[in-house]
């Protein structure tokens, strides 16, 4: 039997049936595999599991990184280079695309470029590619002096309406659900786009105790009023009026709440198949400004005029970024906003330059759903690995470490919903962060931390769940304690299977997926 043979019958061995890994394996009480090696949820009083995170990441996860063919190069010269990457860039938006959607690369040779602006790509299939991440790789310098993004991808816009809303009509929809009824399925069809609204009334803003936060002592606490969460789906199957969708939902819909409802969306607006892969981008910042941090007064640069983000990903679908490394950036290395299946593996952000306050180094950031942040470090952020307000989710972290941080890795504000960090090494939080910001309340909802090492806080909030199993390190009080914990098991020893996305993405798609 060929090696490959044998190691495809190992990965396919239900684990209950080797004595070995039997005895030496520690598994959660409610995710754990089965007889046939497939995970089991446990799902608790009302039917809520810890969610499905596979559907993460470019494709909705599972595919490789496409290898696109080069059709214009650019050399490295002396000078402002903006404007002939950006000149390669409309020449190949104008070629057409292929099967796939590829219009093709746009080569940067090796070597240092003075970019004095933002390039920008704002049509699909379109390839910005480097030849290596290194100092002796492509190098974008960014010059300008005023915080701005050094490479943007971004379309028109990310949803529109279309049609009336369709009433969820189940009076509960559990977390890690992907099917639900609706009053009418009339007229929907197997692989549209729909939004699945979660509505949130005043009475589950005064459930959750977000209409009496602590007054921050100085000012400036806004209460919160009533809102909605949008999950962008695709419909997977029509039985009557019952609708199954592509990935699961990660805040339970109640009809005491609001209940929900479906409309369809057009996204037309939305750029898709877009790569940034094997470049190194340092911003130019005043070295003559600084500041003092901590008790000590630690010297450090503070310059904010200088670029802030490194890769901006903005009303787009299906990107990757991949082998990049930023420097200096006061912001993010790649900062990926109201986008989806978006990737980033790989890559680095380091030595940032910025005030250490609210609103900067915020290293990889995410502020879309269904996006897959993948072996990416961090240095001298604060919020290395973060999650914005009211962000619908699911997101996933996973085997990422952060250094010398500045805060926590965390969902940072507002209800952000079904997050994972599988495996991150680096301080996390989530929890009820009260009057912070201006009254940032309720982080993070249906949150797991999936063999993570370092200091966490995991707290419960009312209506929902946090998950911390198999974590290494200090269990921390939250900022505004006494708060219920969050579901704790295994602290202390990591459990089975190591990574909790690529078992998923292995339950899912199989063992070639996963690879």
């Amino acid at each position: 039997m060929e090696r490959r043979e044998f190691l495809h019958l190992l990965t396919a061995m239900p684990l209950a049936s080797t004595a070995l890994a039997s005895a030496r394996a520690n598994y959660s009480k409610i995710v754990y595999p089965g007889k046939n090696g497939r995970l089991v949820y446990m799902p608790d009083e009302n039917g809520n599991t810890i969610p499905d995170f596979s559907n993460c990441g470019y494709m909705g996860g599972g595919v490789r990184l496409p290898d696109v063919l080069v059709r214009a190069e650019v050399k490295a010269e002396d000078g402002d280079a903006r404007e002939r990457i950006q000149a390669a860039i409309e020449k190949v938006s104008k070629m057409a695309p292929n099967k796939g959607g590829f219009r093709g690369v746009v080569l940067l040779r090796k070597g240092i470029r003075r970019i004095e602006g933002t390039i920008r790509i704002t049509t699909s299939g379109v390839v910005l590619r480097g030849e290596g991440q290194s100092e002796n790789g492509t190098v974008l310098v960014a010059t300008r002096r005023k915080p701005h993004p050094l490479i943007e991808v971004r379309g028109t816009g990310f949803s529109k309406i279309v049609g009336t809303p369709r009433r969820i009509v189940d009076n509960y929809v559990p977390v890690g659900a992907r099917s639900f009824k609706v009053d009418s399925a009339k007229g929907l069809r197997v692989g549209e786009n729909i939004i699945v609204r979660r509505i949130g009334n005043k009475e589950w803003i005064s459930a959750i105790n977000m209409d009496r936060i602590t007054v921050r002592p100085t000012g400036g606490t806004r209460q919160w009023e009533p809102f909605n969460l949008d999950y962008d789906r695709v419909i997977t199957r029509i039985d009557g009026d019952r609708l199954t969708i592509d990935a699961p939902i990660v805040c339970a819909i109640e009809t005491r709440w609001g209940g929900g409802e479906v409309l369809l969306v057009d996204k037309s607006e939305r750029i898709a198949q877009i790569g940034v892969e094997n470049l190194r981008g340092v911003s130019v910042f005043d070295k003559n400004l600084t500041a003092g941090y901590g008790k000590e007064k630690t010297r450090y640069f503070s310059d904010e005029q200088h670029g802030w983000d490194f890769i901006s990903v903005e009303n787009a679908e299906n990107v990757w970024v991949k082998n990049i490394t930023a420097l200096h950036f006061g912001y993010s290395a790649v900062n990926i906003g109201r986008a989806k299946w978006v990737t980033v593996q790989d890559s680095n952000s380091l030595e940032m330059v910025s005030e250490i306050t609210g609103s900067r180094r915020y290293s990889f950031n995410v502020d879309g759903q269904q996006n897959l942040v993948l072996r990416c470090q961090a240095e001298s952020g604060r919020h290395d690995f973060v999650v914005g307000g009211r962000v619908c989710g699911p997101n996933a972290f996973v085997h990422c470490t952060a250094t010398n941080a500045f805060a926590t890795s965390e969902p940072h504000h507002r209800w952000s919903t079904g997050g994972l960090f599988d495996n991150v090494k680096a301080p996390l939080a989530i929890q009820d962060r009260q009057y912070m910001g201006s009254g940032h309340g309720w982080s993070g909802a249906n949150y797991a931390a999936w063999n993570c090492e370092g200091p966490l806080v995991c707290q419960k909030p009312p209506t929902a769940q946090n998950w911390a199993i198999g974590h290494v390190g200090e269990k921390e009080r939250g900022a505004f304690d006494p708060r219920e914990d969050g579901y704790w098991d295994s602290f202390g020893r990591h459990v089975e299977p190591q990574s909790l996305y690529f078992q998923q993405l292995r339950d899912r798609l199989g063992t070639r997926a996963a690879r």
